[in-house]
């Protein structure tokens, strides 16, 4: 048995998202400065800028982390590799590479709540259902997701100019029922949200969040020839092609 006091209920704290087995909590002010620090602190918090902690409830699901992402637990939570086996350490290994991931990902289990590091981004909580069951995520925004999520890499469809386009050949993938929760430089309140039936999508740059993964990604010239390309002052755009939704911010990641 366990209380938590002065965290939650804290009249600093409000909880600006909550599903599923995840809260997101939001510090008003960060209080933790001193007289060098106070001005800088108090015009961040005016611009939302402010410290941000996911909590887990270890009761409602087993919750897989980003490596080193874990701040405190409480309660009869115990932390494990999630492997099963030689051949799941040689298939994450080989995913953590191309995905820039950490190759493991530490799984929470058991009673408990699992609090993770502070971070001055914000974080997003996507349930993976809405998306049909499978989402791919831009690199290196994965935090926390339940663990009933399945991991796989995403590679695109035109590999060379990928490279050329400057992007990572795979993307992180989950599929499957549950929640997954995203660090994002942008607010909810400001990403787009664009569904597509049997269209496309073309972005210049790197500003795509998350997207279906029934969707086609590749890299492309902008015009059909090098020519037309050069004309309309653009190079190479991100394309997402078919059936599905696109979360996309207003500025490049």
């Amino acid at each position: 048995m366990f209380k938590i006091k002065n965290f939650e209920d804290n009249d600093d704290v409000k909880i600006v998202e909550e599903l599923g087995a995840f809260k997101v909590v939001e510090y008003k002010r960060d209080l933790s400065v001193n007289h060098s620090t106070s001005q800088t602190a108090y015009y961040a918090s005016q611009m939302n800028v402010r410290r941000r902690q996911l909590v887990c409830d270890v009761n409602t699901s087993n919750i897989t982390v980003q490596a080193g992402a874990m701040q405190w637990m409480v309660g009869n939570v115990k932390a494990t590799t999630g492997l099963k086996g030689v051949g799941d350490l040689i298939g994450k290994t080989f995913r953590g590479k191309i995905t820039n991931e950490s190759a493991i990902k530490p799984e929470y289990t058991g009673t408990g709540k699992l609090v993770l590091e502070p971070t001055y981004k914000h974080i997003l909580l996507i349930d993976v259902d809405d998306w049909k069951r499978s989402i791919v995520i831009e690199d290196g925004l994965f935090l926390a997701c339940d663990s009933e999520l399945k991991h796989k890499a995403v590679m695109r469809s035109n590999l060379s100019s990928a490279a050329l386009g400057g992007e990572g050949l795979f993307n992180l993938g989950l599929t499957g029922g549950g929640i997954v929760a995203l660090e994002s430089y942008v607010p909810r309140e400001e990403l787009i949200e664009i569904e597509l039936e049997d269209d496309e999508l073309k972005i210049d740059g790197n500003m795509a969040i998350a997207w279906s993964g029934s969707l086609t990604f590749t890299v492309e010239r902008s015009g059909k020839t090098l020519l037309g390309s050069a004309a309309s002052g653009e190079g190479l755009v991100n394309v997402y092609r078919g059936t599905g939704k696109v979360l996309m911010a207003p500025v490049l990641l």
